[in-house]
């Protein structure tokens, strides 16, 4: 089956990006685990908004798809799953009465055409939410909210703080293959050709040390990361991109087939307990978020349903 459109995270909704996915540090890990993608579960009724809790509260199991991806859904070097979404899922499939997570994991992109196949219950993925995804899956409401930062040498010497600087002073630009960051910087009036990708941030980061560009763009929160024990780089204040002349910010968040609004609206419920009390951030924080990327962004702004 074709990967659906716009299959990357950082693909945002406004054009249809890249489906190849450069998975970081822990696909290969994954990829050991891989063979928990080859059995099915079973179909959930399509009438009343699904019968999958029911079962998921039988079992006492549910099977999360996740893409290898640091900080997002990984296993670790001790062949733990973690990262934000699988360790929010832990949190929130608990209360519904669903004690045991397992991971399913497979390509970025394939995320979702896994999950509507039966491969796994939900995509535990920070998966941005897009109008061409919502026409293929349902999302909860986002867990978190993302906005852009550029990594630069300290001090930020070439004053860059957004797209349109970048064009403006003729910096040196690389982002990473698939991100929405591309076409972030082409909208400003960034020549694409001229822009270098690399496969990740710390391949952005390396380039912007050794002077190969003045400047990766990413999410805030991996380049926050990416520079934490570089002497010689900083990240820069995060920004919303411009998005047909607006300010943009993404939003992640689970996915479920289309039919499961019960279980949508029962994971929904859990998770704005979560947010009111503060819970959330604290599950999230060790994976590099902050009180930034909280958010009350909803599934249906970001489907565009206003």
């Amino acid at each position: 089956m074709a990967p659906p459109i716009g299959n990357d995270r950082h693909t945002s909704g406004h054009t249809p990006g890249p489906t190849r996915r450069a998975l970081l540090a822990g696909a290969a890990a994954a990829g050991a685990l891989g063979a928990a993608g080859c059995s099915r579960v079973a179909t959930a009724s399509t009438t009343n908004g699904g019968d999958l809790l029911a079962r998921l509260k039988a079992q006492g199991v549910v099977r999360l798809g996740i893409a290898g991806e640091i900080p997002f859904g990984y296993i670790d070097k001790d062949g733990h799953l973690t990262g934000e979404a699988p360790e929010l899922a832990k949190a929130i499939f608990k209360r519904l009465g669903v004690d045991k997570v397992q991971p399913v994991p497979t390509e970025f992109g394939s995320l979702i055409p896994g999950l509507n196949s039966q491969q796994f219950d939900v995509v535990a993925a920070g998966m941005y939410v897009n109008p061409d995804r919502c026409a293929q899956v349902i999302f909860a409401d986002p867990d978190y909210q993302m906005l852009d930062s550029f990594v630069v040498r300290k001090g930020n010497p070439k004053g860059l703080h957004n797209y349109k600087d970048v064009v403006a002073k003729k910096a040196k630009f690389a982002t990473g293959t698939g991100y929405a960051q591309i076409q972030h910087a082409v909208d400003a009036g960034y020549k694409q050709s001229d822009i270098l990708i690399v496969p990740d941030q710390v391949a952005g980061l390396n380039a912007v040390e050794a002077g190969r560009v003045d400047v990766f763009a990413g999410t805030a929160v991996t380049t926050r990361a990416v520079v934490e024990k570089s002497r010689k780089t900083e990240s820069i204040t995060p920004f919303a991109p411009l998005v047909d002349g607006k300010p943009h910010i993404d939003g992640g968040a689970f996915a479920f087939r289309l039919t499961e609004t019960k279980l949508r609206d029962a994971f929904n419920v859990e998770l704005h307990k979560l947010k009111k009390s503060g819970e959330l951030l604290r599950i999230l924080r060790p994976f590099g978020f902050t009180k930034a990327e909280m958010t009350n962004l909803t599934a249906k702004e970001l489907c565009g349903g206003g």
